[in-house]
């Protein structure tokens, strides 16, 4: 397993991480898993033992289930993983169970740190943008965590550039913990976040923690252009996230081709790519069974040649979009040439 420095800080995080979205199965949350206390305990003691260290969920996933089965699974091992965990999502009916503010912020993380067994949490991100609180608010709630010691790195899931951008900045005018990370959807079926996001990160020092890397499972091989995977795949029952199908397809042909030549899956090649990515931190792994896990885990070790990364990028190139040609196109003369 290789380790990586989560955004501009200190703290190593393995190169692959281990979601628990897929832990319970309460409600809405049963299309995309049910694992309970014992699959839990498998999948992560295979994770550790492989050299997994980092460990994401979030309190809305199964409402609270998640939590709880995650934090029993590394209950003898939790001094050696980074514990990350997530707020934003209703977790009640009531007007103030859900969203940003610093009502709800705190006593969701009070009840986060009961369920996973823990006195802090080492990266607590916000699930998404409330358009409803001032965005000081937040960020002042999630500082005074830090500086109480109940949380350690700050980091964000979902959010647009601008969105990051602007809270980068107060906290940084505020002399506020800053958010160190951002959890996003990228796969090589999906690379919008290219445009403006990796560039802000690149910039800022933003760690990028890459959620749902097979799209959904689009990606997991089950799926061809004339077949559209087994009965019971989730794609089948809840179609997430949004892909191009067509331009997927084209990419999944050309996996196929790599998948071959290197004697590998088509999953391992489409998480093998975004570990090539270097502006990619780390990639969440969502495995519902031991075989997909021991899949996807070999994916760290899998290198792609020059020839097999500019094939892949080749056919899952983002098409041209303004403003962004027009920067290249005058900054053309600007950059030195390439050796």
């Amino acid at each position: 397993m290789h380790y990586r420095p989560l955004g501009r800080t200190g703290l190593f995080v393995s190169e692959l991480c281990f979601g628990a979205m897929t832990f319970g199965g309460e409600g809405y949350w049963k299309n995309i898993g049910q694992q309970g206390q014992a699959e839990a305990d498998a999948l992560v003691g295979r994770c550790l033992d492989a050299g997994i260290n980092f460990f994401d969920t979030a309190n809305v996933y199964s409402y609270g289930q998640s939590e709880e089965l995650l934090g029993k699974a590394l209950a003898q091992k939790r001094s050696q993983v980074v514990l990350a965990t997530k707020v934003r999502g209703r977790m009640g009916p009531g007007q103030n169970e859900t969203g940003l503010s610093r009502y709800h912020i705190f006593d969701s993380v009070h009840a986060s740190l009961k369920r996973l067994g823990t006195d802090h949490i080492d990266l607590l991100q916000i699930h998404g943008y409330d358009v409803a609180t001032p965005l000081e608010e937040t960020l002042r709630a999630l500082d005074d965590l830090v500086r109480q010691g109940k949380v350690r790195y700050l980091g964000a899931s979902n959010l647009a550039a601008w969105q990051l951008m602007k809270a980068l900045g107060l906290s940084d005018h505020r002399g506020l913990s800053r958010f160190e990370s951002l959890q996003a959807y990228y796969s090589i079926a999906g690379r919008d976040l290219e445009r403006e996001l990796v560039p802000l990160m690149k910039d800022q020092q933003v760690g990028l923690m890459v959620w749902s890397p097979l799209a959904g499972g689009f990606l997991s091989g089950k799926y061809r252009r004339n077949a559209e995977g087994p009965e019971g795949a989730r794609r089948t029952t809840f179609d997430f996230p949004p892909v191009d199908r067509e331009r997927a397809y084209n990419a999944i042909d050309v996996m196929d081709e790599v998948a071959k030549e290197t004697g590998t899956t088509v999953a391992r090649v489409a998480l093998a790519w975004l570990l090539h990515q270097p502006h990619v931190t780390t990639v969440i792994l969502g495995a519902k069974t031991q075989a997909q896990l021991e899949d996807n885990l070999a994916a760290s070790e899998l290198r792609l040649s020059p020839e097999q990364l500019a094939k892949l990028d080749a056919v899952s190139k983002l098409p041209p979009e303004y403003p962004g040609w027009m920067v290249e196109r005058q900054n053309a003369d600007r950059l030195p040439p390439a050796r």
